[in-house]
């Protein structure tokens, strides 16, 4: 089992409601373009958290299945209105199963790069497939690798410099490792932390996509559909099973 950085620590200062990612102009497109997909179908959310997408997708009538490895998010999750009618299987979402067949499979805000080898990456795309019926969807919304921005030799980029805040990536392009360093003022008090991640090429999901016997369908550069160019820094992706 892989470690669970999300903690109770984390899971605890996780959500920030209005701001950030869980703004309502973040979140709304993303459930807009999630609830199209599904389709009229169930849906299976991998790494669901403390249920940011999951609990609005949800309200729109979209019957919502989640995997999750930290038991301290799902928690936060089962305690929010509507999140105790949420299946949520806790497990490493390469490999768990879950019950039952999916029109759309879904990964938000990064998540595929918390499995840290390429064969988990693999695997992942792999569990997706069975879960799927024909004709489902899997869509992954993941950062393009900031290595243009990465001066030659260098290892270490700032993305959040404030005076509550500090985040650096660090980068090994040997083995596409990125370390995500967050100081943060807490109670007075800074708490760093460091969360190891993979970062991954779109054409290297598309490969994955194909071990698992699944097409890219389409590839946009954000929810709102947004064409994907050579200058985007993020990929909202969706391959189909056949």
């Amino acid at each position: 089992m892989p470690e669970d950085h999300f903690g109770e620590r984390i899971a605890a200062r996780y959500d920030t409601p209005g701001k950030g990612m869980f703004a309502q102009e973040v979140v709304e497109p993303a459930v807009d373009f999630l609830a199209a997909e599904a389709r009229g179908g169930a849906a299976l959310e991998l790494g669901i958290g403390t249920g940011r997408i999951a609990l609005p997708l949800a309200a729109r009538g979209v019957e919502v299945h989640g995997i999750d490895l930290s038991e301290a998010m799902v928690a936060r999750l089962r305690a929010k209105p509507g999140g105790d009618r949420i299946g949520v299987a806790i497990g490493d979402f390469a490999t768990t199963r879950v019950d039952g067949t999916f029109t759309l499979a879904y990964l938000v805000f990064n998540t595929i790069n918390n499995l840290t080898t390429q064969d988990a990456q693999v695997a992942c795309f792999e569990n997706v497939a069975r879960h799927l019926a024909p004709g489902g969807r899997f869509v992954v919304e993941v950062g393009v690798p900031d290595l243009q921005r990465l001066p030659p030799g260098e290892r270490f980029r700032p993305f959040d410099v404030s005076p509550e805040h500090l985040g650096f990536d660090e980068y090994d392009v040997v083995e596409q490792g990125l370390v995500s360093h967050h100081v943060t003022l807490v109670d007075g008090a800074f708490e760093r932390v460091a969360m190891p991640f993979r970062y991954v090429w779109p054409s290297e999901l598309d490969l994955m996509a194909r071990i698992a016997a699944m097409r890219l369908e389409h590839r946009f550069a954000d929810w709102i559909r947004v064409p994907f160019t050579a200058e985007s820094r993020k990929h909202v992706s969706v391959w189909e099973k056949p």
